[in-house]
């Protein structure tokens, strides 16, 4: 809410992944999601291939299990988390919380989904997860003295990885 009462709570901020390539290195395989209990059930008791209501044909390739189901477009997640590790360590030594984190789901989904075991993450934000034997490099601008120790909460994060510094 703002003090003037001239804006409602976002709900939905749009995210833009680009890709320097018109095929660009993806795999939804690396971030589905759990069946429902409909697709379970038509997995296990199997269904007629039919034109549905929808106009949509349901042949016999949807029967096929592949581990998961499509995640939705979206992505869900707080930056207003109030019981998180960062807030804990933060809070222990004596630094500040920065105030618009990325709630971890986020950066974590992209990785897993663009990237591949081994490669490395650039984090403009230093908020990434790692990914499997890879790496990350995270930035932060420190003009202010404030921003420097958003930084060393940031690597806060990171302390019980070894090569993390």
């Amino acid at each position: 809410m703002t003090i003037r009462r001239v804006r409602v709570k976002e709900a939905v901020t749009n995210i833009w992944w680009l890709s320097k390539t018109t095929e660009p290195q993806a795999d939804n395989r690396q971030v589905l999601v759990p069946y429902s209990k409909s697709m379970k059930r038509l997995l296990k008791d199997g269904y007629d291939p039919a034109m549905r209501p929808s106009q949509h044909e349901i042949g016999p390739h949807f029967q096929r299990d592949n581990g998961g189901a499509d995640p939705a477009q979206r992505a869900d997640g707080s930056h207003t988390r109030s019981y998180d590790d960062y807030l804990f360590k933060c809070r222990a030594a004596g630094l500040p919380i920065h105030p618009a984190r990325f709630p971890p789901e986020l950066p974590d989904f992209f990785i897993r989904f663009l990237t591949t075991a081994g490669q490395m993450v650039v984090d403009p934000f230093a908020a990434a997860t790692r990914r499997a034997g890879g790496g990350e490099a995270g930035t932060e601008v420190e003009q202010h003295r404030t921003q420097r120790r958003y930084v060393a909460g940031s690597k806060l994060r990171f302390d019980d990885k070894p090569e993390a510094a």
